[in-house]
């Protein structure tokens, strides 16, 4: 039986955000289907993302889709993404959308300079594999913060972190990836 990945962008993004472009051709001939989504603010124009219910409402919807695209089942598929894309994709696994792994890519555990808002109240009921790649300069977490806070994840966490990379990743697409891919292949069959 097959495996998916489902990714999502970042808030100012879309489905083909570079970084998300890259992850889908290095993990693609490893066998997985992947396919990018976009969000429906995004899909009617419009800059402002919507509630996170509606935000997770829609990963769902791309991840069922997606499932029955391929035939693929539902624990099979592997969901995340950059910043806000891959956050909405937690907090749908949070809430109990059955998925293979968590990809969270420069995930945005609080705004820059608002260490107060945290972004972790569902980071208890994360019990699936989790994979965290960040920069070591990103605003919306340090590594000594984001480790600190996904300690409360029951799941196995890994960190990947790029060297002087901010929340952006920028010129760090091709690493990315390659991090992304080679965390996959060791979730087995």
């Amino acid at each position: 039986m097959g495996k998916g990945l489902l990714l999502a962008p970042g808030a100012s993004a879309g489905r083909d955000q570079p970084a998300l472009v890259a992850i889908d051709d290095a993990v693609m001939p490893a066998g997985f289907a992947v396919e990018r989504m976009d969000f429906p603010y995004r899909l009617a124009g419009r800059k402002a993302p919507d509630k996170a219910p509606l935000l997770v409402a829609a990963v769902r919807e791309a991840a069922a889709a997606l499932a029955g695209r391929h035939g693929i089942a539902p624990e099979r598929i592997a969901m995340g993404g950059r910043s806000m894309g891959g956050r909405i994709c937690s907090m749908a696994a949070a809430e109990g959308l059955p998925c293979l792994a968590l990809v969270l890519v420069s995930y945005p555990l609080h705004p820059p300079g608002r260490p107060d808002k945290l972004r972790v109240d569902h980071f208890g009921s994360l019990t699936m594999p989790c994979l965290f790649v960040s920069g070591t300069r990103d605003a919306f977490a340090t590594p000594a913060e984001l480790e600190t806070h996904t300690a409360a994840i029951p799941g196995p966490v890994t960190h990947i972190w790029l060297d002087g990379g901010d929340h952006g990743l920028r010129r760090r697409d091709e690493a990315c990836a390659d991090a992304v891919a080679s965390w996959l292949a060791t979730l087995g069959d």
